[in-house]
């Protein structure tokens, strides 16, 4: 590449839900948008919480149809938009915008982040990225497991633009009007799309081990998925209907987490668990298991075993005694997580 020229980059993502996943591809394209050298567009859904997050940041957007995982039309519109932008490099963020990308990348450098700790297949689109950037050591080592050159593959962490999580937080949310929740009680706050690898069973069999030591004790569950009617039975079972509170999809996360006493990860299964990373911003107490990447943020002292439920009720039971809030460690901030990336770009030209 010419060094007068600016290094051109390619964002992609389906855009087809607004997770963790996504706030970290509006955060990284905002952070390199402010680097001089970086000339960038992001492909995404038209329309999408991704799309409309990253256009109101300044970030150029080429929205696309994009419906289904492999849709023909964001195939097609990308396609058309490397031919148009010619990219240097082509950055993609889901197993889905890869295998379009893969398609249609016309030889060009394909970086792809990789944000489960699940195992890859042996001849997927996994297999095609010139580097894999892993948000945690614990995915990179599934990675490498899988057959993964160790040198292809780079660990940036997630990182979170503390100053705007507290901004968010700082304006109150009335969850205890919204769940019944009385003005003394303690609150337990988990914060994760309700499904199997967060592992909200544990969660709920935790809170009833609790109601032994804490009866006054409340659990706020904030998300939506797949196993919310199993769970809603699963609480009713265990005679939890009055204690944990399934409340739903939560705009404002920040302002959940910033009302909790306790803030509770309880997954079997976690990239690195950056929702943890905005309970520190916050200076809430923290109680999580031991999965995948989230160790490389927390402490021992505040882990427990996967699938433990009454170790983890007894930690959180410990942690309210106790509340010893974890300082927020310094290197995971959008900046960083996006000097990170920037630095894998450069290795490539």
């Amino acid at each position: 590449m010419p060094e007068w020229r600016r290094l051109r980059v390619l964002q992609v993502d389906s855009g087809r839900e607004w997770r963790g996943g996504q706030n970290q591809v509006r955060l990284l394209c905002r952070e390199l948008g402010r680097e001089a050298e970086i000339e960038q567009a992001l492909v995404t859904k038209q329309g999408s919480e991704l799309a409309q997050r990253a256009a109101a940041g300044g970030v150029r957007v080429l929205g696309t149809a994009w419906e289904i995982g492999l849709d023909p039309r964001a195939w097609w519109h990308l396609r058309r938009t490397i031919a148009a932008f010619q990219p240097d490099v082509i950055h993609v963020h889901d197993s889905h915008a890869l295998t379009l990308v893969a398609a249609v990348a016309m030889g060009r450098e394909i970086v792809a982040t990789r944000r489960v700790e699940f195992h890859i297949g042996r001849f997927g689109s996994w297999r095609r990225p010139d580097r894999i950037i892993a948000i945690s050591a614990a995915v990179k080592n599934v990675l490498i497991a899988d057959g993964i050159a160790s040198g292809a593959v780079v660990v940036v962490h997630d990182g979170i633009d503390v100053d705007e999580v507290r901004r968010a937080g700082a304006v109150p949310l009335d969850v205890r009007r919204q769940a019944g929740i009385p003005a003394s009680a303690a609150i337990a706050v988990a914060a994760a799309a309700l499904t199997g690898e967060k592992d909200h069973r544990t969660l709920i069999r935790a809170a009833r081990y609790a109601r032994a030591q804490r009866q006054e004790l409340h659990w706020v569950i904030a998300g939506a998925g797949k196993l919310r009617e199993s769970l809603a039975a699963e609480i009713q079972r265990l005679g939890l209907g009055d204690r944990v509170h399934l409340i739903g999809h939560v705009d404002r996360v920040d302002a959940l987490i910033a009302a909790a006493s306790v803030f509770v990860l309880s997954s079997k299964s976690e990239g690195l668990g950056s929702v943890v990373l905005n309970a520190l911003a916050l200076g809430r107490p923290v109680v999580a298991t031991a999965a995948g990447g989230v160790p490389e943020i927390l402490p021992p002292e505040v882990l427990v075993p996967v699938e433990a439920a009454e170790a983890l009720a007894q930690k959180v039971v410990d942690v309210l005694d106790h509340p010893a809030p974890v300082p927020f460690p310094p290197g995971f901030t959008a900046t960083a997580m996006a000097q990170g990336v920037l630095d894998v770009y450069r290795t490539l030209l």
